[in-house]
C-alpha cells in the first residue's frame, strides 16, 4: 500500500508512510492473533497518552505493532497554545515512550486544553493574533529542542472563535510552520467541520497552506447536528471530506493517510474497508504540478 513519489522528497526528512488506522483497543485480539502479513495497513496511529503511566497488556501489543510497522505518537495534552509554562514532566514521559517505540514522528493539536493546571479534556480553539502566533513558535522551538525531533501539528476542528482575530487560521498554521520549522498534520475532516461551522471555504484554507509542510493527513467522520458539525470520529467519511482529501494528495505530491475511529468502533475489517477507500481518492486526483 506504500506510495512514496521519489519526485517528491519527503517532509522534513520524514517519509510516506502509506495508509493507516489508529491502534484501539477493540481491535488488540485480532492484531494479537493474525500474522503482521494479514494485518491490512502499513502503519498504526496511536494516542500518545493511551500509553503513558501505563503497563501491562495495551504497552505488550504497542510492543508487537512497533516491531512489525511503523508507527506515529499522537498527543492530546501537550496544550502548545497555552500560556501557563510547558509541562516538561509530561514532556519527559513522551520522550520515554518515543526512546521505546521509535516513532516515524510526533504530533499533537494547535490547541490549549486548559488552565490553572486544570485540564478540560478539549482541544479549544486559539486565538489567532500576532501575540499569540510569536508566544506558540517559541513553545514549539522549546518542544523540538526537548524531543529531539521536528513536532507536527495539527489543525483542530472548532465551534467558537476569538474576537479581534487578527488572520484566518490557515495563515496562523503556515507561518507557524515557517517560523518555528515544524511540520503540520492536515485534518481535511477538521476542516470540513470548522469550514461548515464558521463559514469559511474549505478547499481555499487546504489550497493556502504550505504543501511542503504537510507530512501526515487524517481522515474522519463527523455528525451533523443541524445547525454545526461535531468531530466525533464515529462514521464513514463525508463525500466532501473525501474530495477534500483529494485536493490535500495533489497538493501534496502524497503524504501519509490516516483513518481516524474512535467511537462505535466498527469491526477491523470494515475499518480496512474504509481505509481503502482512500486509494480510488487519490487516483482520481489531478496530478501534482
Amino acid at each position: 500500500m506504500a506510495r512514496s513519489d521519489p519526485s517528491c522528497p519527503p517532509r522534513l526528512g520524514l517519509p510516506d508512510l502509506g495508509d493507516g488506522v489508529g491502534l484501539r483497543e477493540p481491535h488488540f485480539a485480532h492484531l494479537m492473533g493474525t500474522d503482521p502479513a494479514a494485518w491490512g495497513v502499513d502503519w498504526f496511529e496511536i494516542v500518545s497518552e493511551n500509553f503513558l503511566d501505563h503497563g501491562g497488556y495495551a504497552l505488550h501489543v504497542l510492543d508487537r505493532v512497533a516491531a512489525h510497522r511503523p508507527v506515529v505518537m499522537h498527543g492530546v495534552s501537550l496544550s502548545i497554545g497555552s500560556a501557563e509554562p510547558l509541562d516538561m514532566l509530561y514532556l519527559d514521559k513522551l520522550a520515554a515512550l518515543a526512546a521505546r517505540v521509535k516513532p516515524a514522528w510526533i504530533s499533537d493539536h494547535l490547541c490549549w486544553t486548559g488552565i490553572a493546571g486544570r485540564n478540560s479534556h478539549d482541544l479549544l480553539p486559539m486565538p489567532l493574533t500576532e501575540a499569540s502566533l510569536a508566544h506558540v513558535t517559541g513553545r514549539v522551538k522549546a518542544v523540538q529542542d526537548r524531543l529531539g525531533r521536528p513536532l507536527i501539528l495539527e489543525n483542530p476542528s472548532t465551534y467558537l472563535q476569538f474576537a479581534g482575530a487578527q488572520m484566518p487560521e490557515w495563515d496562523y498554521l503556515g507561518r507557524l510552520a515557517e517560523a518555528a520549522d515544524c511540520g503540520l498534520l492536515l485534518d481535511v475532516n477538521n476542516v470540513h467541520v470548522s469550514a461548515f461551522n464558521h463559514g469559511f471555504d474549505a478547499a481555499a484554507y487546504i489550497e493556502a497552506l504550505p504543501a511542503e509542510r504537510i507530512v501526515q493527513i487524517h481522515l474522519a467522520g463527523p455528525r451533523d447536528c443541524g445547525t454545526h458539525l461535531l468531530d466525533t470520529h464515529d462514521s464513514p467519511v463525508l463525500a466532501p471530506v473525501w474530495a477534500l482529501y483529494r485536493q490535500a494528495q495533489a497538493l501534496t505530491g502524497g503524504v501519509s493517510t490516516l483513518l481516524e475511529w474512535d467511537a462505535d468502533i466498527p469491526p477491523y475489517e470494515a475499518l480496512l474497508a474504509e481505509l481503502a477507500k482512500a486509494q480510488a481518492w487519490r487516483e482520481a486526483a489531478p496530478a501534482y504540478a
